[in-house]
């Protein structure tokens, strides 16, 4: 009798327990999906979110309020053809004057950017701004921010940001806000400058730990003899780093990559918790880019390898006409997209410029960086350092 009453017992647990299951199955498979992570393995799950999209052919993104304007930068190309025949494809932001780009009310999440610039890209600086903030949590030249430092055209594919042909910028950094999100370009340049662009994003609900999307621009021309390079400094607050681009000019003669990239996280002072082993290496690379290959005389060669990866690369190789334009200069990126750098508290980041002397001796170099990185963290940010102005900014 006593057995029995176990058995019915442990019936009953595992009949609770089945139930709990069951009932707890349930109510997953009624959360609905926000539409915010979206990829191959989820491309099919519906969803409540409102996909939006602003151009000059819808410049607030309003629903069935696109390609409805009268008057635009088409409108010479469309007078035999009237309303809904590209009118407006572009804008035109005056010299000395700023534009806003988009300004939505979330919650939402931006997923991707489409634009093309004309004129001078270091002089036009993009700017956003989250839920009504009145210092910009990204502010960088245009063409820095979509890995183009050097004011030229190279192709580069990568999962953040794609660079096609016709200097074609694309990026597919999530930004999730909860209230706004505000873009604004500014033309810093003497002439007037023509903006074609897309910003697409989602209206949809934005979970409790999303944090904020940051890009920030620096420039040192030349760096100081024995002087690291910071790329970031000041950081407060959680968050994870997700990126770095380098537009690097080289002074010097030789190799200029053996310098360490180090992060000081939560605290660190001295020394930091995460020590590269050379410029190469941190851009997933290795031993100065080089690829060493036997030319129609049969003699061997070394140069440098231009090569476009998801996570890094080496996108861009500007290597002198022996004329004029002499300077080599490099535009590499690495992407933190499956090893975001976390922290908790703080963050700081350097990373040393360093060539050879002969006897096989480090060279401080006196090189000409320019960086923009990228970190996601909890609002609110720190003030940036200011914008460099528009000389101290010129590829030159």
């Amino acid at each position: 009798m006593y057995h029995f009453k176990i058995y019915n017992m442990k019936k009953k647990i595992s009949f609770v327990f089945l139930c709990c299951l069951a009932f707890c199955a349930a109510g997953l498979a009624q959360v609905k999906f926000n539409g915010l992570e979206t990829n191959m393995s989820n491309i099919y799950r519906l969803s409540d979110a409102k996909t939006r999209s602003i151009s000059p052919e819808n410049f607030d993104g309003a629903k069935g309020k696109g390609g409805m304007a009268t008057t635009g930068t088409g409108k010479n190309a469309a007078r035999d053809l009237g309303q809904g025949w590209k009118l407006s494809p572009s804008v035109v932001i005056k010299s000395k004057t700023s534009f806003t780009v988009a300004e939505i009310d979330g919650p939402g999440a931006i997923q991707h950017i489409w634009m093309t610039p004309t004129g001078n890209w270091r002089n036009s600086i993009l700017r956003f701004y989250w839920d009504g903030e009145t210092t910009p949590s990204v502010e960088a030249p245009v063409g820095d921010f979509f890995c183009m430092g050097w004011g030229q055209y190279s192709p580069l594919q990568s999962l953040a940001v794609c660079v096609n042909p016709g200097s074609a910028f694309n990026c597919y950094w999530p930004m999730p806000f909860r209230k706004k999100c505000r873009i604004t370009m500014e033309n810093i340049d003497e002439k007037d400058m023509v903006l074609y662009y897309q910003v697409d994003y989602i209206l949809t609900d934005v979970p409790n730990d999303a944090a904020y999307f940051h890009a920030q621009y620096r420039r040192t021309n030349p760096l100081p003899y024995k002087e690291n390079y910071v790329l970031l400094d000041s950081i407060k607050g959680k968050g994870q780093y997700v990126g770095t681009y380098l537009a690097w000019g080289v002074h010097n003669n030789g190799w200029w990559g053996e310098g360490e990239i180090k992060f000081y996280m939560d605290g660190d002072t001295d020394w930091p918790t995460i020590c590269g082993t050379g410029t190469e290496d941190y851009f997933c690379g290795s031993y100065d880019f080089d690829t060493r290959k036997k030319n129609a005389a049969g003699v061997t060669e070394s140069d440098y390898t231009e090569f476009c990866t998801p996570y890094s690369g080496l996108a861009q190789v500007i290597r002198g006409d022996g004329h004029y334009n002499m300077a080599q200069r490099f535009g590499l990126y690495r992407w933190h997209i499956t090893d975001p750098i976390r922290f908790e508290k703080s963050l700081k980041v350097t990373i040393q410029a360093l060539g050879w002397r002969d006897g096989g001796r480090y060279l401080p170099l006196q090189d000409d960086i320019a960086s923009t990185v990228f970190w996601y963290q909890a609002e609110p940010h720190g003030v940036f350092p200011k914008l460099p102005e528009k000389d101290h900014l010129e590829v030159n």
